[in-house]
């Protein structure tokens, strides 16, 4: 490292936003308490853990309080005005740029008009709010060939606030009976709202968080199908409305 202040010059050009906000809390020697009480002073309240998220970029301030409080920290801070608040312009406008663009399940599965319309009963949003971090998924094949069922361990992060929920799809492979298939809650989940077409094999399940997100957090949830109830299975189709993460498919076949 260089000196502190040249050091602290150049984050606040390059940013990004949260590296820029250590450097200047390190700088200027204030422990995120007294950070606190300066903003208070001022007659803007934020508490100790979100500035503490902020500098660590866990969080984004995106909020107009939470915007406030931002150009009250230049002040505190001694920072050019408009310097963390341009951070955070410049880092929001690229990530709408790099976001991927919602795909419709039309171009994905057969399916999907079934799809489309079970997901319009459960008025799920455009997004889902949703990114998926990691999805790690166990697909179990019977003695007689047939997909006996699925198991998913799901990492996701929310890209707004208020997301509490995900909708889960399952399609059965011709000949299936999905009033017969099960769909098993794991942990951080129950099992909300189920709808299901018999002509396409598709269920869709609700699967309810134990905590209702905000932009930025990470949540991992567990979740199953069992089936069986179909023929001998001859593909297995995953549909991603996302570019992005991780995806990590296991299948294991009966001995």
């Amino acid at each position: 490292m260089g000196h502190p202040e040249a050091d602290l010059a150049q984050m606040l050009h390059t940013g990004p936003f949260h590296l820029a906000l250590r450097a200047a809390i390190a700088v200027r020697g204030l422990p995120l308490q007294r950070v606190q009480n300066r903003l208070a002073s001022r007659g803007i309240k934020v508490g100790v853990t979100s500035l503490s998220y902020w500098q660590q970029g866990a969080r984004r301030p995106q909020r107009p309080e939470s915007l406030r409080a931002v150009r009250a920290l230049e002040d505190v801070l001694e920072l050019p005005g408009e310097s963390l608040l341009r951070l955070l312009g410049a880092e929001s406008a690229r990530a709408e740029v790099e976001r991927p663009a919602t795909r419709s399940y039309r171009s994905l599965v057969e399916s999907s008009g079934a799809v489309e319309r079970l997901l319009g009963e459960l008025e799920l949003p455009a997004d889902g709010g949703l990114h998926t971090v990691g999805h790690h998924e166990r697909v179990r094949i019977g003695a007689g060939r047939e997909l006996r069922g699925r198991d998913s361990e799901h990492v996701v992060r929310a890209h707004r606030d208020g997301i509490d929920r995900y909708l889960a799809i399952h399609r059965g492979d011709p000949g299936c009976d999905p009033a017969g298939v099960v769909v098993r809650a794991g942990e951080n989940c129950r099992t909300g709202r189920v709808r299901w077409e018999r002509e396409s094999g598709v269920v869709v399940a609700e699967l309810l968080f134990d905590a209702r997100l905000r932009a930025g957090d990470t949540y991992l949830f567990g979740y199953g199908f069992e089936d069986g109830t179909g023929g001998v299975s001859g593909e297995y189709v995953r549909g991603f409305s996302f570019g992005g993460g991780q995806y990590v498919l296991q299948v294991r076949f009966d001995e």
